[in-house]
């Protein structure tokens, strides 16, 4: 059998997954990214440099054989640390003792698996090669490359992997029936530093995701390897008050001092950078078909971009990368059978967890800083250890469990609120939660919801 070809363009860490993936059943791989090498150039300068990996992120790694280095190199968050507008702390677990969502330098995970990648045989990176058209019927595909050449590369099949701005989903408008959305949230964001201790330690707890919840906007810091915090500051573009709203020095400085006081101390030069910066977007979108002519698909956040509140997105897109791995296994080399095997698959569960990233921004930034909230989390883990085989928490459900699809986590914890909501009216549940009548009503209103075992 003559061997098979794919065009993968885009270099990021789903793109570099997907080839190591294919060049592993035996295709010859051309993973082609539009900007420098990222091991020679830094080209995520000014942009998000960390990213927040969790079980199905590391399980779709290790089910392709790949994965351990990069965690040589993650910090475990067990817990998010809430800090109060007077700076009083509380936190909230993420799952049980133990587990643990991972901060990965997404610089750090893009030059490893492109490393993997190289040493493939079948496998040849190219890089400042700029995608400038598609044929969809034959997944030809014409690339601008260094000195002003426009080459031609033919291939059996052709991914696009570009992102949330992938150049195939934009020439995939062109095609008969379709289907897309770009959904803008109303917040927008930009990004703050903490620089690490003079001997090189973090100025806050390392192994916690900080959380600064108010309300309609909110910081959130995450923990570097060489000591610094990656911050980011989320807040509504239009309004008050507003990326819009904020232009006077003084009152961005009340705005931190008022809102961040404890943050203030750690932060390096917050309203510099605050008027320096030109807040980006927050968006998402959905697409249909996820593939074309059975020659051509799209995977990772060119399929299903999200917002960052879940800390999914490159979860999501590994999961995609070890769906196809499966799929290429279970109808041996079939891409008729793959291509729409895979769309159906993964296309439900990229709405999910959009829909699900979308609501995390409420909890995050509101209910998260709530006390009653706060108590809701403590009474669903102590039912969770009491009775696991019909109660897992919707967090640990999407975070630590890769085997529950994303679209089961939605129906099932969308079930799970409406139980909750009942249990919080009980007489007295700031006081009793603890108690064994309020774990028995919750054993008979979940056993009467999800059967005696889900």
């Amino acid at each position: 059998m003559t061997q098979k070809t794919f065009t993968v363009a885009g270099g990021g860490p789903v793109g570099a997954l997907l080839a190591i993936v294919l060049a592993r059943h035996g295709y010859r791989v051309g993973l082609y990214e539009g900007r420098p090498d990222s091991r020679v150039t830094n080209i995520y300068q000014g942009r998000s440099i960390n990213i927040a990996l969790s079980d199905r992120g590391w399980t779709s790694l290790a089910a392709i054989g790949v994965g351990p280095d990069a965690k040589e190199q993650a910090i475990p968050m067990y817990h998010r640390a809430i800090h109060d507008v007077d700076g009083s702390l509380s936190s909230i677990p993420y799952g049980k003792e133990n587990q643990a969502i991972w901060s990965v330098s997404r610089g750090g995970i893009n030059r490893q698996l492109l490393d993997v990648a190289e040493a493939e045989p079948n496998v040849e990176l190219f890089f400042e090669h700029r995608l400038i058209d598609v044929d969809f019927e034959t997944a030809a595909a014409v690339f601008s490359a260094p000195g002003d050449r426009e080459i031609t590369v033919e291939a059996d099949f052709l991914f696009g992997a570009g992102g949330a701005n992938s150049k195939v989903r934009r020439l995939a408008h062109d095609l008969p029936r379709f289907s897309y959305s770009q959904t803008y949230m109303p917040q927008s964001y930009i990004e703050l530093h903490i620089p690490a201790n003079p001997d090189g330690s973090h100025r806050l707890e390392k192994n916690a995701l900080h959380i600064w919840p108010r309300k309609d906007f909110m910081l959130i810091a995450l923990p570097n390897p060489d000591g610094t915090f990656t911050c980011t500051l989320f807040m509504n573009q239009a309004g008050d008050p507003s990326f819009e709203s904020l232009q006077e020095r003084s009152n961005v400085e009340r705005f931190f001092t008022g809102n961040f006081g404890d943050a203030l101390e750690h932060l390096e030069d917050p309203v510099g950078t605050f008027m320096a910066k030109t807040a980006s977007p927050l968006f998402l979108v959905q697409v249909f078909p996820w593939s074309f002519n059975n020659r051509v698909g799209l995977i990772g956040d060119a399929a299903h971009a999200i917002v960052p509140f879940y800390g999914q997105g490159m979860n999501c897109g590994f999961e995609d990368c070890a769906e196809l791995n499966r799929l290429i296994g279970k109808y041996d080399h079939d891409w008729d059978a793959i291509f729409p095997a895979y769309e159906n698959a993964r296309k439900p569960n990229g709405d999910a967890i959009a829909e699900l990233s979308k609501r995390n921004f409420v909890e995050m930034s509101d209910l998260s800083g709530d006390k009653r909230f706060q108590l809701q989390k403590k009474i669903e883990a102590k039912f969770s250890d009491l009775h696991p085989e019909l109660w897992t928490p919707l967090y640990s459900m999407v975070t630590f469990s890769p085997e529950v699809p994303y679209a089961e986590a939605l129906r099932v914890g969308d079930q799970q609120q409406a139980v909750m909501e009942r249990i919080m009216q009980l007489p007295g549940i700031e006081n009793d939660w603890d108690e064994q009548y309020v774990m028995d009503q919750l054993f008979e209103l979940a056993t009467e919801t999800f059967g005696e075992r889900r």
